[in-house]
């Protein structure tokens, strides 16, 4: 094996050289330290652990991964900033001030570019991932919590949580092409690009804190920027995920503790799955079809095992973990600990 030369290549080979102690480890005999969790499959057995604890800025609330350029961007909330961790050294390397509170955060691989929803001025920051800069800012609407990329199309959708809509970008002139009405109080948005398909999350946080939403998807057809659908959810949909190739959707249901899954083709809810406590984020591995949860309430991360719809393991993470992104191409998870000011991350191992 090749090992690239210097400081930092040392550092890299050094970070998945530990991953594959701990994976071989582990076949045999269980590590002790953090916290480590089975989940049973036939033929073989899938183990997750915590790996690392990433220190970043405060109030840690989203998180988004360039999985080609091996980089983790976390927003944080208490000092409008941008964390970029290196995520085979698990250090932070940079750190960008953004606009005020900051509570989403997207990324366009292709385009180098991520995206961050500011809460607390109704901006989007647009930075170029390679110089580490916010290049754009741009007034979108009142209150945008999340952010999603159609890297195809090179459109970017914000949902407006105080605004009741959803702004659509251009990301190649970086003006807002349309403004399309949805369920009140939207806050998570997702963006199935192979079927040009959006979907919202219509945040009523039920008795845990009631806006007085409607639990409610609102699916947008993104040739048309139109409503197509609008599919009851449970109680308190927060955030959304997309498995574009099983065409399933998952919503964590915060009011419920649980997670609706939705069939794509359909729009039906195929299944609700009970999950920790006040479910917030969600995230899915592609490549494994499995699904991550974090749970606000219970300081854990249950894994969904899409092909089941069934919880397999339950990890111990930060505390009061919020935001969740998964990288497909080293099978890992980040979670937002906002009470910690930290970010863990998460190995998956066969």
């Amino acid at each position: 094996m090749r090992v690239q030369g210097g400081v930092r290549g040392a550092a890299r080979f050094g970070g998945w050289l530990s991953a594959r102690r701990w994976c071989a480890a582990v076949v045999a005999v269980a590590v002790g330290g953090m916290p480590l969790v089975t989940a049973a499959h036939a033929p073989v057995t899938v183990r997750y652990r915590v790996t690392r604890t990433i220190h970043v800025g405060g109030l840690p609330y989203a998180v988004a991964v360039d999985s080609a350029a091996r980089t983790v961007y976390v927003a944080n909330r208490a000092n409008d900033t941008v964390s970029v961790i290196d995520a085979a050294t698990g250090t932070v390397t940079r750190t960008i001030p953004v606009g005020s509170g900051p509570s989403g955060i997207a990324v366009d691989s292709a385009a180098r570019t991520v995206y961050v929803a500011n809460a607390g001025d109704d901006t989007v920051s647009v930075i170029d991932a390679t110089t580490g800069t916010v290049t754009r800012t741009i007034p979108v609407g009142s209150g945008p919590s999340g952010i999603a990329v159609d890297s195809a199309a090179r459109i970017v959708y914000v949902s407006n949580e105080f605004g009741d809509t959803v702004s659509v970008i251009d990301a190649a002139t970086g003006t807002v092409t349309g403004t399309i009405p949805v369920g009140p109080y939207p806050f998570g948005v997702a963006v199935d690009t192979a079927a040009h398909t959006v979907y919202v999350a219509n945040a009523d946080f039920g008795s845990n804190g009631g806006d007085g939403g409607d639990s409610t998807v609102s699916v947008i057809d993104a040739a048309t920027g139109t409503v197509t659908r609008t599919i009851p959810v449970g109680d308190g949909p927060g955030w959304v995920a997309v498995d574009p190739t099983a065409h399933t959707v998952y919503v964590t249901d915060y009011g419920g503790g649980t997670v609706s899954v939705i069939d794509a083709a359909t729009g039906s809810v195929t299944g609700t799955i009970p999950v920790g406590a006040y479910p917030f984020g969600v995230a899915v591995d592609t490549a494994a079809h499995t699904v991550y949860v974090s749970n606000f309430g219970g300081n854990t991360v249950s894994v969904i095992d899409g092909a089941t719809s069934t919880v397999t393991a339950t990890i111990s993470v930060g505390s009061y973990p919020e935001g969740v992104a998964a990288d497909p191409g080293t099978r890992t998870a980040y979670v937002a600990n906002d009470g910690g000011n930290s970010v863990s991350m998460i190995s998956r191992c066969m």
